[in-house]
């Protein structure tokens, strides 16, 4: 089995909208175990709704892309918060130039990657932000950012 990745929402969304990146994200997610942050499922259904709002996307396809989120959001690992994730997440922010979400996502990221060094696995962190790859990394996880791939590496940078 593959190391899994750790897919945020701005990596995520490529899925479904076409936009730099998404051809990587299209090849990888059906071979490839991907975790997810609970919180995940609200921001990629946002990002759609304000795609909608600005009028990129027309009322169907808004409702035709979530359900297909939703549904295609079963395949992957959904990992709930924890109290000491949101605890991790505040210190993630006196480290890092982060948001609260971006923290979030990171601190899940990294409970995930010690959960399954355990196991002899590991984890590569995949987003579409260099800020928060830029942290992750400094956090020590494997990243990708799907915006900016490498022909010699493809993409995947090493802590």
């Amino acid at each position: 089995m593959d190391d899994p990745l750790f897919m945020d929402a701005s990596a995520l969304v490529k899925r479904y909208i076409p936009e730099q990146g998404t051809r990587w994200v299209r090849s990888v997610i059906h071979h490839r175990n991907v975790a997810i942050a609970e919180i995940t499922l609200l921001e990629v259904a946002a990002a759609f709704a304000r795609r909608a709002r600005m009028g990129d996307l027309d009322a169907e396809t808004y409702a035709d892309l979530l359900e297909a989120f939703l549904q295609d959001a079963e395949e992957h690992w959904v990992i709930s918060t924890a109290r000491d994730t949101i605890g991790l997440a505040i210190d993630l922010t006196r480290r890092h130039p982060l948001r609260a979400y971006d923290a979030l996502q990171l601190a899940t990221a990294l409970r995930l990657a010690d959960a399954l060094a355990e196991e002899g696995l590991s984890l590569t962190f995949v987003s579409a932000d260099a800020r928060l790859c830029a942290a992750a990394a400094q956090e020590g996880l494997a990243t990708i950012n799907p915006n900016q791939l490498d022909q010699s590496t493809g993409g995947l940078h090493e802590p």
